[in-house]
């Protein structure tokens, strides 16, 4: 008998609507495919430091807005993971701090994820936005496939599983 293709998946989430339209497209692929889900938020501390470091934060800004973006990442974390739990799907949760891109690929490695998926389609973005810097970084460096989801349906696919 063949072995499924992938076994654990990792879904990188920001916020946005595309990381969004990814989670539930992970789902959806999770419980079609029988596969573990992990979801990962990162809060952006690199970007942070260049903030502060270029002088437009200062050091009790930083603090306060990294709190802040810990407090969004698990509340997007939870909206995921609630997601998740109506198609019966039970997800591994993450919340890192460091470099979005190398945190994702980090994170790959050390669980043996074997799909990585990432959100990539947004209507209020020009296609050349599509693929960030940080995009280019995992699709270099990921230990595994990844998957760029574009899928403009998803909602109704999800309502449909």
């Amino acid at each position: 008998m063949l072995k499924s293709l992938f076994s654990h998946i990792l879904v990188a989430i920001s916020g946005s609507n595309a990381s969004i339209m990814a989670a539930k497209y992970a789902i959806i692929v999770a419980k079609q495919l029988k596969c573990r889900l992990s979801v990962l938020y990162v809060v952006d501390t690199a970007t942070i430091r260049k903030l502060a470091l270029s002088k437009i934060f200062v050091q009790d800004e930083c603090i306060e807005y990294e709190k802040s973006l810990e407090a969004n990442g698990e509340r997007y974390l939870s909206f995921v993971e609630e997601l998740a739990k109506t198609k019966g799907i039970k997800v591994e949760r993450e919340l890192r701090s460091g470099t979005v891109y190398t945190e994702i690929v980090t994170l790959a490695a050390e669980k043996k994820i074997d799909l990585l998926i990432v959100g990539g389609y947004d209507k209020e973005r020009s296609a050349r936005e599509i693929f960030s810097h940080a995009h280019r970084e995992i699709m270099v460096n990921a230990p595994c496939t990844v998957m760029l989801v574009k899928e403009p349906g998803i909602d109704h696919l999800f309502k449909q599983v």
